[in-house]
């Protein structure tokens, strides 16, 4: 009698399992999130847990997880379980750059995630102070680096506007010293102050600088001009050839949630990704629309894991 108790208990478990993945959610959604509220990235999530809300029925709660280019983030989703309930809101530095730049990681990029879909693409911009910085474009900059090696000094806020600087100096052939600081506002601040001669900062972070009139924008890092900066050329464009590299937000889940619970998020994200305001919101922070399902961030992380590490271990990157 308790074995046939036993056996109808657990069928019904696994009979009601799909029943509550169909349902979800019932409960709010935390959206974990690697870097500082008020950040560039922090305001895209918020912008994205908003509209999840409308379309899922629930609160999505962003939480604030800083730390180790948002690997604390990564690693607290990747161990959560896998019920649809902790999401990662998060850019290609945990999935595509991180597995070059630290030696180890608590998680694995691939195996401990589900892809639900991408939310946007953007670019750094190459940015120079023109009250100590004169040059008025990136061959006169070139020129100038190119003339005395080793002298000029550009920054750093971060291990990703590093690699745009790394590549820069591989492609065009200079010689200039990367100084690191802890984020870009300070590396900004000494930009300004004439202490580094140039630097590649987030666009979410570059439009603000630009509109006060204090720093000029030589070049975005992109394939393309973003809407927001349709007269600043492309680096590959202002004569760096081959020079093409950006940045993406994306969401993704523990690994093996169930189908029917990834397919609730992937859809709820198309359509607020796809939503005419959420483009107008990306585009007036100077990032891009990228509206996309599990397959397409599956993509995108398989390209940039091999872009990203091809320039890292050729400029002998360490996160430690």
């Amino acid at each position: 009698m308790k074995k046939c108790l036993a056996a109808f208990a657990a069928i019904t478990l696994l009979a009601g399992a799909p029943a509550l993945a169909a349902d979800y959610p019932v409960r709010p959604v935390r959206m974990l999130l690697g870097y500082p509220a008020g950040s560039g990235i922090d305001n895209v999530a918020r912008q994205v847990a908003a509209g999840l809300e409308k379309e899922l029925g629930q609160p999505v709660v962003v939480e604030n997880k800083a730390g180790a280019l948002g690997n604390l983030a990564a690693d607290f989703v990747a161990k959560a379980p896998a019920d649809g309930y902790t999401i990662l809101f998060t850019p290609n530095s945990t999935h595509a750059a991180n597995v070059h730049l630290f030696k180890k990681l608590p998680f694995d990029p691939i195996k401990d995630f589900a892809p639900v879909g991408t939310v946007a693409s953007l670019g750094f911009v190459l940015l120079v102070a023109p009250e100590h910085t004169k040059v008025d474009n990136v061959a006169q900059l070139t020129k100038m680096l190119k003339d005395q090696p080793g002298k000029y000094s550009w920054a750093s806020g971060n291990a990703t506007g590093q690699v745009a600087g790394e590549l820069y100096k591989t492609l065009a052939g200079v010689d200039a010293v990367n100084v690191p600081y802890k984020g870009v506002p300070p590396a900004m601040t000494d930009l300004i102050g004439g202490r580094v001669s140039f630097l590649f900062a987030d666009a979410t972070l570059a439009i603000p600088q630009l509109k006060g009139g204090r720093v000029k924008a030589l070049a975005v890092t992109g394939s393309k001009r973003p809407t927001s900066l349709p007269d600043v050329p492309t680096m590959d464009e202002a004569g760096v050839k081959g020079y093409d590299l950006g940045g993406w937000f994306g969401i993704f889940l523990p690994a093996n949630p169930p189908e029917a619970v990834r397919k609730t998020l992937s859809a709820a994200l198309l359509k607020v990704t796809g939503s005419p305001e959420t483009a107008r919101f990306l585009r007036s922070i100077g990032a891009e629309p990228l509206s996309g399902g599990p397959d397409d961030l599956a993509r995108v992380v398989a390209i940039d894991t091999e872009k990203w590490g091809r320039i890292i271990r050729a400029a002998g990157m360490t996160a430690e």
